[in-house]
């Protein structure tokens, strides 16, 4: 299947030498457009043959369930070589996308490199997802090839023997976890494709899909989201102006493989050589004990990920050691995490993007704590903003309505282009579907999301405000807010309310709380389910709309007697 030009006609817009849109638009961000770093007009191929080639000592840990193993980017560009033979031996080239699902381990480093070194589109999946997920994502994307452990083969197998099966589907690559391992039949062993010859990285038109990345599913099913050579290397870039972009630290990737967030850090290092340590499973105590081995002083990752550490970091008597830079995104964050943070020594930020438009906006380590907490940092070089009223009319500086962007790192265009039609304004801007507010000095507040907004009584009431509230409360551990239905308000204010360990809580409570930070009456809970968990997406964002149905008889949850909501998921983390 050829991706070349898949991206959509409408999408393509004027550019300057530099990537950002031209002068000649007719709207115009609300901010001024920072240059963004020159972007060699290379392939990502090239760019990661050159990124081998110009920082081939740059150290990488892997830190795995059993032991750790360290290499180098020279060693490991050499192996993504070999592999790219193995697949070009294959048949496997320009016109095919190849699908990844591996956990943060050396060879899931080697395939990313492999698949681009051979001109192919990279498909990463993310590793929680079940056989249901992995088979809508390989039917939609048309990938011929898929490389997973060994112990997932099996599901593969049987769904090429069933009526809806995977025709488009050739290859299956297998990654053993131990020596023990048997191939599946059908299946080839990763190490007989890492036989081969090095293969030459092939150069590809810079407007050719690179990358499919299928979206969380907060709300339906998996969107796949494609970026060009071009665009990748533009977030690449745009990323070279956080403080975090030079590569004279140890960096601790936590984001998952499959998540546009832990692309980005793959590619800094790959590309940058940016040193980092990568953990297969997320474990803060683990993660602490790496920091203080290799000398991390920044790291990334979700809420979770962010309250996990400081909250191992309370039982270690080292503490958090070096780590003094979290950039923290993905989902919606709180300030007093941020504050938290600051009072462990740590300079916490909030990032703002998407896997359509990765890094819309971030703070930085060395933002005023105000900022960095209660903002969602500064428009990211190259990149736009612009924000809507209702009627999509432009609102000014202060004034809260819907984010539209635009830049060189913005997608283009779904899988499905059925779904573009909705995806973008008239004038080609990306609609976010969030709702924030850009001030004079150029920082970006998220407000909430458009259709988390709750309308009770007519009156609008922000599900991030009342979270952000609830999260002030000395019980609270985290929250979420969702609109229920009422019969006389036409909606409610339902939380739903994972406490601190040993804590007890109760709407009383909550309302007291609300009371006396003199919150307006229909800002105030009206319900409130104690939950032992909350359902997440591989990036860590809860699935509000399973909170939603577990509301409802019959939904995807259900409420016990006690008002606890079971049958929650696994948190994200790994």
């Amino acid at each position: 299947m050829h991706l070349e030009n898949a991206g959509p006609a409408h999408l393509v817009e004027p550019t300057t030498a530099g990537g950002a849109p031209s002068a000649t638009s007719p709207a115009r961000s609300l901010t001024p457009v920072r240059p963004l770093p020159e972007i060699a007009p290379l392939s990502l191929a090239e760019l990661l043959h050159r990124g081998a080639a110009d920082h081939p000592a740059t150290r990488l840990v892997f830190r795995g369930p059993a032991d750790t193993f360290t290499t180098d980017l020279a060693t490991l560009h050499e192996r993504a070589a070999r592999v790219a033979g193995g697949l070009a031996a294959r048949g496997i080239g320009p016109a095919d996308v190849v699908a990844l699902q591996l956990t943060s381990r050396a060879e899931s480093v080697v395939a990313h490199a492999a698949v681009l070194l051979c001109g192919a589109a990279l498909l990463p999946i993310v590793p929680i997802y079940g056989i249901r997920e992995v088979a809508f994502i390989l039917r939609q994307s048309g990938a011929s090839t898929i490389i997973l452990p060994t112990r997932r083969a099996a599901e593969i197998a049987e769904l090429r023997g069933t009526p809806d099966a995977l025709p488009a589907l050739r290859h299956v690559i297998t990654v053993a976890d131990s020596d023990s391992d048997s191939t599946p039949a059908g299946s080839v062993p990763w190490r007989e494709v890492e036989l081969a010859p090095p293969l030459a990285p092939r150069a590809r038109p810079l407007d050719e899909v690179a990358v499919l990345v299928y979206t969380s599913g907060t709300t339906a099913a998996p969107k796949g989201v494609t970026h060009t050579h071009r665009s990748v290397a533009a977030e690449v870039a745009s990323l070279r102006s956080l403080r975090a972009g030079q590569p004279d630290f140890g960096y601790l990737d936590l984001f998952p493989p499959g998540h546009i967030a832990g692309l980005s850090v793959l590619l800094r290092t790959l590309v940058d050589g940016l040193p980092t340590v990568f953990l297969e499973r997320f474990d803060a105590a683990e993660a602490i004990g790496l920091v203080h081995a290799h000398g991390v002083t920044a790291s990334a990752g979700v809420p979770f990920h962010l309250t996990a550490l400081l909250d191992a970091a309370q039982r270690d008597v080292r503490g958090l050691g070096p780590l003094r830079d979290f950039l923290v995104g993905g989902a919606s964050v709180s300030p007093t995490l941020v504050e938290r943070a600051e009072r462990a020594g740590v300079s916490a930020y909030r990032a703002y993007g998407s896997s359509e438009h990765p890094t819309i906006s971030s703070g930085d380590a060395t933002d005023p704590l105000d900022r960095r907490a209660a903002t969602d940092g500064r428009v990211m070089p190259g990149s736009e903003v612009r924000i809507l009223d209702p009627a999509g009319h432009d609102l000014g500086l202060g004034e809260e309505g819907e984010i539209v962007t635009r830049g060189p790192e913005r997608f283009a265009g779904y899988r499905d282009p059925a779904l573009d039609a909705t995806a973008f304004t008239a004038d080609g801007w990306l609609r976010t579907g969030d709702i924030g507010r850009v001030d004079a000095d150029g920082y970006l507040t998220i407000t909430d999301r458009i259709k988390d907004i709750i309308v009770r009584n007519g009156e609008n009431v922000s599900s991030k405000e009342v979270e952000d509230l609830l999260m002030t409360h000395p019980a609270v551990a985290e929250a979420a807010a969702v609109a229920e239905p009422d019969d006389r308000t036409g909606e409610r204010v339902c939380v739903f309310v994972l406490p601190r360990p040993g804590s007890v809580l109760g709407l009383d409570d909550v309302r007291a709380h609300f009371a006396a930070a003199g919150a307006a009456k229909q800002k105030t809970p009206e319900r409130l389910v104690i939950v032992t968990d909350l359902p997440r997406t591989a990036a860590g964002k809860v699935r509000k709309h399973e909170l939603r149905a577990g509301l409802h008889a019959g939904g995807a949850h259900h409420l016990t007697a006690t008002g606890e909501l079971t049958g929650i998921g696994e948190p994200a983390g790994g």
